[in-house]
């Protein structure tokens, strides 16, 4: 379009510049006129006058125009052709007597003047980007009708890259949180609210910020909101307030055995061996006990306090699967059980190395501890999609792991409630082999951080098998698994 525009105006200059002559010439033109119509000059020179005058004048127009022209070609260079870090262009020279000498130099001067300001714009706009982008803190700008038009890459992070362009409704579904940004957009002071949400069984805090911006941005954005995740505040406090109820509750009975059997040896039983001997088994039995259930709860604490942070790293199953059968062979040996693992091409998933070990470590003991003696223990690892045994499963892609057992099973009744802490099925046998109570639970949590899901099938007298879904290395850390809901641990 402009070439086009260029060659128009290079076509009709000599037009111009005949119109402007005959129109600057007017005037000259039309005193010979005069003088040759009352006889004050014969025609010859009247004529000669004439094309002197014209000719003069096309000449100085001519002259111009081609000045004009050159300035304007040197704008269009500065415009288009030359780059910030290329040295700016020589002014042409300007001829004309009707512009200013120093005109191309003005134009120079005023190119060098907003390349230096367009570098001082663009070095305080990259700065602001820098700081926006390193803040751990999401931000969303807002225009005037609750529309997010810009985010930074922790928003983006948390409400994925397409958070920028939809309605704030859309993305934070929280009441009071939404009347705090219609406030603040209404003209109102600006508000904090704390508010939390949930993403499956997730739960995240937040302390938000909603600000009125002191201008209009360019994109329309008349607010911020700024998100402070104090998740791990709240956790911090409920884990110290878990913690005390569950270790008050839970040591009492090792605590009151311990100090009754302390109480014994000193009096009835001081002189005892036999008792003495049988006494002091008991007690190292419940202090072990008592050690495990501190263990377990500060684990459990430590989980559930990292539990809405999903990891990044890749994990090989197979490797850690390897290592859990390692370290059960022996405990499976005195109860003359096998431990057998079929990997079938299961892919790396995102995940902790160390906590899957956990996961996969507590379902293996939970399988020696309550499987029947002599019976084997499988544990079957593949791609998520495949059948499992189970042809109607729903889950998508990703891993599936299972930890099989042939023992005596458990009621329907009691699935959905064996995650729950300190939930047991025979609570006077768990203690006698060992058990905190806490095994599931932490299975549970560990799960929900890895975004996957723990599935459960169990009937009396057939055994269990605890299946794991965990999303692979290469469908996303946000990819969750689905089973129906009736196996579903809760």
């Amino acid at each position: 379009m402009a070439t086009r525009i260029e060659q128009m105006s290079e076509t009709s200059r000599p037009a111009r510049i005949v119109r402007a002559t005959l129109w600057l010439s007017a005037p000259a033109l039309g005193v010979l006129a005069v003088f040759l119509v009352t006889g004050s000059i014969a025609p010859l020179p009247a004529l000669l006058g004439a094309l002197v005058v014209l000719a003069g004048t096309g000449g100085l127009l001519a002259r111009h125009f081609r000045a004009v022209a050159a300035l304007r070609s040197y704008i269009d260079q500065l415009r288009q052709s030359w780059s910030e870090d290329d040295e700016l262009p020589n002014p042409p020279v300007v001829d004309s007597p009707g512009l200013d000498l120093a005109l191309g130099q003005a134009i120079a001067d005023t190119a060098r003047e907003r390349r230096a300001r367009r570098r001082e714009l663009r070095a305080v706009v990259a700065g602001n980007e820098a700081v926006l982008s390193g803040l751990p803190d999401p931000l969303l700008l807002i225009d005037s009708s609750g529309r997010t038009v810009g985010a930074n890459p922790a928003a983006k992070r948390l409400f994925s890259e397409r958070v920028v362009g939809r309605d704030l409704a859309t993305v934070l579904r929280h009441p009071d949180l939404l009347q705090t940004v219609d406030t603040v957009l209404a003209g109102g002071a600006d508000q904090e609210i704390d508010f939390a949400a949930t993403s499956g069984e997730i739960e995240q805090h937040f302390s938000a910020r909603v600000a009125a911006l002191p201008s209009r941005g360019p994109d329309g954005a008349v607010a911020v909101c700024s998100l402070h995740d104090v998740t791990t505040i709240k956790r911090a406090e409920q884990m110290r307030a878990d913690f005390v109820a569950n270790a008050s509750h839970e040591l009492r009975t090792p605590l009151s055995s311990l100090t009754g059997f302390i109480e014994t040896l000193q009096g009835a039983a001081k002189e005892d061996t036999e008792a003495r001997e049988r006494f002091l088994e008991i007690m190292q039995r419940e202090a072990q006990r008592m050690s495990h259930l501190v263990e377990d709860l500060l684990s459990l604490s430590r989980i559930e306090l990292d539990e809405h942070t999903p990891p990044t790293g890749r994990t090989d199953v197979r490797g850690v699967l390897e290592r859990v059968q390692s370290a059960t062979e022996i405990r499976a040996q005195k109860k003359d059980m096998t431990v057998e693992l079929d990997v079938a091409g299961a892919p790396a998933v995102i995940g902790d190395m160390d906590q899957l070990t956990q996961v996969f470590q507590n379902l293996v003991d939970n399988a020696v501890k309550y499987g029947r003696q002599g019976t084997p223990i499988r544990i079957e690892a593949g791609p998520a999609d495949r059948a499992t045994g189970r042809p109607s499963r729903r889950a998508r892609r990703g891993v599936a792991v299972s930890v099989i057992d042939q023992g005596d099973g458990i009621p329907r009744k009691h699935i959905p409630r064996l995650t729950e802490r300190f939930y047991r099925v025979d609570t006077a046998r768990s203690r006698e082999l060992g058990g905190t109570g806490l095994g599931l639970a932490i299975v549970k949590h560990i799960v929900n951080r890895h975004r996957g899901q723990l599935e459960i099938d169990s009937a009396p007298g057939e055994g269990s098998r605890f299946t794991v879904y965990l999303p692979a290395a290469d469908g996303g850390a946000d990819q969750r698994t689905e089973v129906p809901a009736e196996h579903a641990a809760q």
